[in-house]
């Protein structure tokens, strides 16, 4: 985790250019509302929301894998059990993303207005989302760097593992912005955390085997 970080504060570009993707595309999401003074009926926040997030963590998380030569790889072989390895890139991927997340949602919520009117909800929703899209898409991204065309297959194995996930998130949202209690989305929310659990387990389990091959 240590060295992702420190890879990350070197290229601080990359960072710049994933909150640089957040912000222009709130802002086209504004100007694409305009007529109605910039504010956009509840479901459709909701939608542009989560779409937003998906595609930001898609962007933030597939350089994970794909930027470690396979040198580096081996030497890393050396040095640290595979399960190491895996944990910390979806820790460290976890933590860029909420904060994305956070950093995203603040902007959309100044720009776009407040719909929600369950904020403790949504906000615990979007870091289970966070967590989840992480655990997913860091070990997409560690089965599709060990192929060619590695981007492509990255967005074709991803998308339809996070299908289910999505469903929920977007569900507990509309929960959140109908001002609904905690009790009314809990069953949703227990099913988030164990789908993050089961991929997570997933990994640890899995990631050994993609990592001999």
């Amino acid at each position: 985790m240590i060295k992702d970080f420190r890879l990350e504060w070197r290229q601080r570009a990359a960072l710049n250019g994933m909150l640089l993707y957040v912000g222009s595309t709130v802002f086209v999401c504004y100007l694409s509302f305009s007529v109605r003074g910039g504010i956009p009926p509840a479901p459709a926040w909701n939608a542009l929301f989560w779409i937003i997030l998906l595609f930001s963590a898609v962007n933030a998380v597939a350089k994970g894998f794909l930027q470690e030569s396979r040198g580096r790889m081996l030497y890393y072989y050396t040095l640290v059990r595979p399960q190491a390895v895996i944990l910390a890139k979806i820790a460290y991927n976890a933590l860029l993303l909420l904060g994305l997340a956070l950093a995203g949602l603040g902007l959309y919520l100044l720009i776009l207005g407040n719909p929600v009117q369950n904020v403790p909800l949504f906000v615990a929703n979007v870091a289970l989302g966070a967590l989840g899209f992480a655990s997913t898409l860091t070990l997409v991204s560690g089965i599709a760097a060990k192929a060619s065309n590695s981007n492509t297959l990255m967005a074709v194995l991803g998308f339809p593992l996070m299908i289910p996930m999505l469903l929920l998130l977007i569900k507990v949202s509309k929960n959140a912005l109908d001002g609904l209690e905690f009790e009314a989305s809990q069953s949703s929310l227990l099913t988030l955390l164990a789908l993050n659990m089961i991929v997570v387990a997933v990994s640890y389990v899995l990631f050994p085997f993609l990592w001999r091959s």
